[in-house]
């Protein structure tokens, strides 16, 4: 799709109304992305190369995945065709009354409308308008030392879109004064790859200690026995064969040992779980048996 031809394809576009709130980075544009959208009255919002409504990503993918700084930027202006194609397809789509984008100065937001053939920006919202002098000191120092990263949507809507990435919900309630209804939104805390903080790997090692953990729990499971893990970009594939305690129902007690794994490994290294594979090779029998 030519972005010179979206004016003809999509009759609501001219009528569009664009919002921008601008920010230095790590200065709590995420966190407050929401908040200013409701404000607005606007559902949309794009933020780092990612177009949300509401708690939900609909399109794009988040530039925060970028191996680099630089390509982070040129993710987020949506330099490649591939990506603009899939904002302008989502938005055709959803036809928008308004949308609000996400910058870090007045000329990101203004490229990023331009390379998306959207309307000019009519209204741009500041973060010291919406934000005090110190909640921005608060949240720079937090991305330097920590180097963490807030993405306005749910944890469960970017999961598995960030596996291996630190990642915690962050729930957020405000009130707006007496009579009106609060705030009440939840977001997502990231660390990229290419955060101050440098890269970390998981050893298989990790996982299995994990399992082996976990079958601790499990009254049905006497040991674990082999472990095999293939990590994807989605995340972790397992495969387990473990020996089962005589006495207990298998088909149960494999399904508590699943359901408890896979929820203490997610917890513990922040890996989406793309499927976990257990196979009763053996059962124990205890001598006074």
């Amino acid at each position: 799709m030519l972005l010179k031809d979206i004016k003809e394809i999509l009759p609501f576009w001219n009528k569009m109304k664009v919002y921008a709130f601008v920010g230095p980075s790590g200065t709590g544009k995420s966190y407050r992305a929401q908040m200013v959208a409701g404000e607005k009255d606007t559902h949309f919002i794009i933020d780092d190369g990612l177009l949300i409504k509401d708690n939900e990503v609909i399109a794009g993918e988040s530039a925060k995945k970028a191996a680099t700084k630089v390509a982070t930027v040129k993710h987020a202006l949506f330099y490649e065709d591939k990506e603009k194609e899939e904002i302008i397809k989502a938005l055709k789509k959803y036809k928008p009354q308004s949308i609000l984008i996400l910058g870090t100065s007045d000329g990101m937001v203004q490229k990023i409308a331009q390379n998306l053939g959207l309307p000019e920006i009519s209204e741009t919202v500041y973060i010291n308008d919406v934000a005090t002098k110190q909640e921005m000191e608060t949240a720079r120092r937090i991305r330097v030392t920590e180097g963490k990263h807030v993405i306005p949507v749910p944890t469960f809507e970017i999961k598995k879109d960030f596996s291996g990435y630190l990642l915690d919900p962050l729930q957020i309630f405000k009130s707006k004064g007496k009579g009106k209804k609060p705030y009440i939104s939840e977001k997502s805390i990231i660390r990229p790859t290419f955060s101050y903080m440098g890269k970390f790997t998981i050893s298989d090692l990790v996982f299995r200690q994990i399992l082996e953990y976990v079958a601790v729990q499990t009254p049905a499971i006497y040991k674990i026995l082999k472990t095999r893990v293939e990590n994807y970009g989605e995340g972790a594939k397992i495969y387990v064969e473990v020996t089962i305690m005589y006495g207990f129902n298998v088909v149960d007690g494999i399904k508590e040992f699943k359901e408890k794994a896979k929820k203490e490994i997610e917890k513990l290294t922040a890996m989406n779980v793309v499927s976990l594979e257990v196979v009763a090779k053996n059962i124990y029998v205890p001598q006074e048996i």
